[in-house]
C-alpha cells in the first residue's frame, strides 16, 4: 500500500530537505518507487542535492499548479544522478527556482486543493511506494493538506528552545488533524548533550516518538548540500539513525 509522508518543520535551518532526501534514498536503496515533492514553493532548494540544474526542468509544481502540464510531466526521474547502486526509483517535482515564478506565487496565491488532486495521481501514475513531501516550513493552507493527508508526519526539530516551542504548535495540530503515524527526528544534536536524556526529554514533552537523533556532523557540513550523506557515509551514525526511521516507516 503506498504511502504519503510529509517531513516538515517549524522553523528554517533544521535540516528538513537534507532529511528528506537522505530518507528518499535510502527507501530507493531498499528497491522502493519513490516521489518527493518540493512544496517550499516560496523558497525551493531540494533539487540541489539530487543533482538537477535550473536547464534541466522542463515542467515543475508550479507549472502544474497553474495549469500548464500534468503532475506527472513535472516529475523527473533523479536516481542515475546520484551516483550510487539504487535498486529502486526516486522521481523529484521540484518547485521553480526561476524570480519571477516565486514573486508570482507570492503575489497570486494557488489553489491549494490541487495538491491533493496531484498527490494522489502521482502515487497511480507513478505507482508508488513513498510520496515524501517536503513542505514549507511554519504553518499554513499548503502545510495542514500535506499534514491532513498523510500516512506518516516526520517532524525536524533542533535542540533549541525556539524549536521546542514552534514544535509543541505542529505537534498539537497534527494531533488535531489525526495524523496515524507521528514521528519527531532531533537533528543538530551537539557531541556535548547528553543523548539518552535530551531524547527521553522530548519524548515525555510531546508524548510522541522519537525516530532519531542526529548528530551535530561536520561531514555534512562540508556537503554543502551537493550530495546524499547516506550514500556517501553508509557506516555513519547519522546513516544508521536514518536507517530506523526508515524501518519505522515500513511498518
Amino acid at each position: 500500500m503506498s504511502k504519503i509522508v510529509s517531513i516538515h518543520s517549524f522553523r528554517g535551518g533544521t535540516g528538513k530537505s537534507n532529511t528528506t532526501a537522505n530518507l528518499s534514498a535510502l527507501l530507493a536503496q531498499k528497491g522502493f518507487r519513490v516521489g518527493v515533492v518540493d512544496t517550499d514553493i516560496q523558497s525551493p532548494g531540494i533539487h540541489v542535492l539530487f543533482n538537477l540544474d535550473e536547464g534541466d526542468i522542463k515542467y515543475s509544481l508550479n507549472d502544474y499548479l497553474w495549469g500548464k502540464c500534468e503532475i506527472q510531466e513535472a516529475a523527473h526521474d533523479v536516481t542515475g544522478r546520484l551516483g550510487a547502486d539504487i535498486k529502486g526509483q526516486i522521481y523529484l517535482i521540484p518547485s521553480s527556482i526561476k524570480a519571477g515564478e516565486i514573486v508570482r506565487v507570492l503575489r497570486e496565491g494557488y489553489d491549494v486543493g490541487l495538491l491533493n488532486d496531484g498527490f494522489r495521481n502521482l502515487l497511480s501514475e507513478l505507482d508508488l511506494d513513498y510520496l515524501i513531501v517536503d513542505t514549507h516550513p511554519g504553518l499554513n493552507e499548503e502545510t495542514l493538506l500535506s499534514i491532513a493527508i498523510s500516512d506518516a508526519l516526520i517532524i525536524i526539530m533542533r535542540p533549541d528552545q525556539q524549536d521546542y516551542q514552534g514544535t509543541a504548535v505542529t505537534v498539537d495540530v497534527a494531533r488535531k488533524l489525526d495524523v496515524p503515524n507521528l514521528m519527531l527526528v532531533i537533528n543538530k544534536m551537539p557531541q556535548v548533550f547528553d543523548f539518552d536524556d535530551v531524547r527521553e526529554r522530548v519524548k515525555n514533552t510531546y508524548n510522541s516518538t522519537v525516530a532519531a537523533i542526529l548528530p551535530h556532523s561536520d561531514e555534512m557540513m562540508a556537503l554543502a548540500s551537493s550530495d546524499i550523506f547516506v550514500l556517501r557515509f553508509p557506516e555513519d551514525e547519522i546513516t544508521k539513525e536514518l536507517e530506523n526511521v526508515v524501518a519505522q516507516l515500513e511498518e
